[in-house]
Parts: C-alpha cells; structure tokens; sequence
C-alpha cells in the first residue's frame, strides 16, 4: 500500500547522532523519542511534523553510530517514510527491524524538493512527486521486508510466525 506525505528536506550525512541526540537514549518510548526527533538540525522538526510526513535526504543518512532508537524517534514523530539517496547499513536495518519504511533513490533525493507531496509505494519501489509528477525507482522491499513493515515491526512479524506454527 503506498505511503503518502509532505517533505522534510535535508543534505547529506545526517548521523544518528542528529537524529536523536545521544541526551535522550534513556528514553525507550517511541513517542517519547519523537519529541526530541531532528532537534539538534532542526529545532522546528519535532514541533511541526505531521503524522504522515516523509525525510528526504542526501547520501549517508543514519550514519554514525548504530543507535536503534535513530529510526524509533522518527516513527514516534509520526514519519512515515525515509527517501534518501542512500543510508548507513545499520540505520537502513533498525529502520526495518521498527516497521519505518525507507527508500534508495539517489534521483529522487536530488528531485524532490521540502514541502512536496510525495508517493512512496514499498511494493514496487515508486516514488512519485506529487507536485511535479515525476517518477522514481528505489528497489522494491522483499516480501517479508514487506511483512515485517506492514505489521509494524520485527517483533510482530516473528509473533506471526511463530503463531502460525502452532
């Protein structure tokens, strides 16, 4: 099911570090995190993101170190997407482990602009700038990358499956 949201724009090499500031990772709370998300880049991020918005980046995004609540603090604000034209392994991995969807797309990094409406579709991998109607191509996720982001994390896809063992 495709995801649908305004733009956050930012460059290249957001560490995880800005993303959430090593003060808060005391916290375990996603919603909790979401309140401090971005603040040390962005002081008006957490205060007016809107459930639904999308990050769009430059290359390296979620590098640094291998902080697994990065991606919690940008679920907990309510982002629903992470586009970028690249990303850190580790983040890439927490991001799908927590059910946040993220896509590689050096073209439309490049593209889409802050404050555009933008398409993303995890199954075929298109993201489509609704402003300008452009078109672009990230991989589409594996189905059981699919899986684990529809139902909103790795813990409730191993849940699953296990149930569905029994």
């Amino acid at each position: 099911m495709p995801i649908t949201g305004r733009v956050w724009k930012y460059g290249a090499n957001i560490d995880t570090d800005l993303i959430i500031a090593g003060r808060y990772c005391n916290l375990i709370d996603a919603v909790e995190l979401g309140k401090h998300a971005m603040e040390d880049l962005d002081a008006n991020f957490a205060k007016q993101v809107q459930p639904g918005d999308m990050i769009v980046a430059d290359s390296n995004f979620g590098c640094g170190s291998s902080r697994e609540v990065a991606p919690l603090a940008l679920k907990g604000a309510g982002v629903s997407a992470v586009i970028a034209a690249n990303f850190a392994r580790i983040f890439y991995r927490n991001a799908i482990n927590i059910g946040l969807p993220i896509f590689e797309s050096p073209e439309a990094a490049a593209a889409i602009q802050n404050g555009h409406r933008v398409e993303a579709d995890p199954a075929s991998g298109i993201i489509h700038d609704l402003d300008t109607d452009q078109k672009f191509s990230s991989a589409p996720f594996p189905e059981f990358a699919q899986r684990i982001i529809a139902l909103g994390g790795l813990l409730p896809y191993v849940e699953e499956k296990l149930a569905s063992r029994q």
